[in-house]
C-alpha cells in the first residue's frame, strides 16, 4: 500500500490525465492542474499511439477510449522521392496494431476517461514556483492560488516549468533541422491506403501521409536552417506555407502535391522547429518528479513520444504504489532513462536522413535500400514496440537505494 496519499499533476496533455488515471489505480488521489484556460480541442496534428503505448494503457484499463478514436495502421511503407518502395514495416506477431490518432481526439478520449472516473482537471491554473519543505510541496500558480500534496509530477511539455524549477541549469530544448506541418483533408479523388502509413524521402522533405475511405492525413517535415517558434511559423501564414510546401514537393512522384493542393488554409496545422533534448540530467528532486516531455522529450520523428509519456505515467504510478518517495523516483528514473534515451538518439539519426543536404541526400538515396533491407525484419524494432508493463508485479528499491526505517 502506498505511503503516499494525493498528488499535485501539473500539465493536462497527454501525460498528465494518464498518470492522474494510472494514480488513481494506484490507491493516489491526483488533480491535474493546466495551464490553458480552455481545453486543447481541435489543437495539433496527428500522431501515433504505438503498440507499446496501448499496452501502458490496457495496464489501467485505459485502452479502449484511445482506440476508440484512432485508426488501425498495420504497416509502414518507406519510399524514395522517385516513388520506389524502399522497405514495408508491420507491427509484430502478438501486438496490438499502431494507432493513427488525431491529437485533438487523443486529448478528449483521455479527457473525458479521466473525468468519467472522478479525476479532477483545474484550467487557469499556470504555474510559477513551488516550494518543498521535505515533507510536502507546494505549487504556486499565476492567479494567486496555490495547491499542497505529498507529490509534484511535472507532466508539462518540453518546455517544463518544473524541470526549470527543479533544475535551473537543465539543458534548453535541441532544434532538429525540421518545421513540422500537417492536415486532415477530405480523401476524395486520393486512391486509398487502406491501413498502411506511407513515409517519402522527398527531394527536398520528408512527407508522411494517410488515405482511408473517409479522410486524408498527411505531414510534412521541411528542413530549415533556423529554429521557428510555432508563433513565428505560424505569422508566415498557411497560404503561403501551402505555396511553399507545393513548390517543395513538386519533383517528387508521390502525391504529395494532389494532398497540400487540396488543403484549406485552415486545415493546416503548424508546429513550428522540430525539437528535443538528448537527456535531462535531473529527473526527480525532493518530492517532485519529471513525467513525459518534461523528462524525456522525444522529437515527433520517434513516433513514440505519446507512448513514451504513458509507458512513463503508468511506470511511475507504480513506483509511487509500492515505495516511499525517494527509492520510488530511484526506481522509476531506472525503469525509464536507458529506453527512452535510446529512442530519442534513434529519432535523431532519423532527423539527419530527413533533413539531409543535396550531397548527403545523393549518398542517403543510394545506402537507404540497402539499410532498409537489413532492417525491415520486425525483429530489429520489436524492443520499442513490445515493452509489457505488469501492473501487479511488485516495484522494488533499486541496489544501494535504502528505505527509510
Amino acid at each position: 500500500m502506498s505511503r503516499i496519499g494525493n498528488a499535485i499533476v501539473i500539465g493536462g496533455g497527454i501525460g498528465g490525465p494518464v498518470a492522474a488515471m494510472a494514480l488513481q489505480r494506484a490507491g493516489i488521489e491526483a488533480t491535474v492542474y493546466e495551464a490553458y484556460e480552455g481545453s486543447a480541442e481541435g489543437v495539433g496534428g496527428a500522431l501515433s499511439i504505438a503498440p507499446n503505448g496501448r499496452t501502458a494503457l490496457a495496464a489501467i484499463g485505459a485502452e479502449a477510449a484511445v482506440a476508440a478514436v484512432g485508426e488501425p495502421m498495420r504497416g509502414m511503407v518507406m519510399q524514395s522521392w522517385t516513388g520506389k518502395r524502399l522497405a514495408e514495416f508491420a507491427t509484430p506477431p502478438g501486438l496490438p496494431e499502431m494507432l493513427l490518432v488525431w491529437r485533438s481526439d487523443l486529448y478528449r478520449a483521455l479527457y473525458d476517461e479521466a473525468a468519467r472516473r472522478g479525476m479532477r482537471i483545474e484550467h487557469g491554473r499556470r504555474l510559477v514556483s513551488l516550494t518543498d519543505d521535505g515533507g510536502r510541496v507546494v505549487a504556486h500558480f499565476a492567479d494567486g492560488t496555490s495547491a499542497t500534496g505529498d507529490v509534484l509530477i511535472g507532466a508539462d511539455g518540453i518546455r517544463s516549468t518544473v524541470r526549470r524549477c527543479i533544475d535551473p541549469d537543465a539543458p534548453a530544448p535541441r532544434y532538429c533541422g525540421l518545421l513540422g506541418f500537417g492536415a486532415r483533408t477530405a480523401a476524395e479523388g486520393l486512391a486509398p491506403t487502406a491501413d498502411k502509413m506511407h513515409m517519402v524521402f522527398g527531394k527536398r522533405a520528408f512527407f508522411g501521409y494517410q488515405v482511408t475511405a473517409t479522410d486524408a492525413g498527411w505531414f510534412a517535415n521541411l528542413p530549415h536552417p533556423s529554429p521557428m517558434s510555432a508563433a513565428e511559423a505560424r505569422a508566415v501564414g498557411a497560404g503561403e506555407w501551402l505555396r511553399r510546401l507545393q513548390d517543395v514537393f513538386r519533383d517528387d512522384r508521390v502525391p504529395a502535391v494532389e494532398m497540400i493542393r487540396g488543403t484549406r488554409p485552415e486545415e493546416l496545422v503548424i508546429t513550428g522547429g522540430l525539437e528535443d533534448i538528448p537527456s535531462v540530467p535531473t529527473w526527480h528532486r525532493g518530492r517532485v518528479v519529471l513525467l513525459g516531455d518534461a523528462a524525456h522529450p522525444t522529437s515527433p520523428s520517434s513516433g513514440q513520444g505519446a507512448s513514451l509519456a504513458i509507458e512513463s505515467a503508468v511506470q511511475l504510478a507504480r513506483c509511487l504504489r509500492d515505495l516511499p518517495v525517494a527509492p520510488a523516483f530511484a526506481a522509476y528514473e531506472q525503469l525509464r532513462r536507458t529506453r527512452v534515451e535510446r529512442i530519442i538518439k534513434m529519432a535523431e539519426r532519423t532527423n539527419s536522413d530527413k533533413a539531409a543536404g543535396p550531397v548527403a541526400r545523393v549518398l542517403r538515396d543510394l545506402i537507404m535500400p540497402v539499410a532498409m533491407r537489413l532492417l525491415a525484419g520486425p525483429e530489429k524494432f520489436a524492443w520499442q514496440f513490445d515493452h509489457p508493463i505488469d501492473w501487479a508485479a511488485p516495484v522494488s528499491a533499486p541496489e544501494g537505494v535504502a528505505l527509510p526505517t
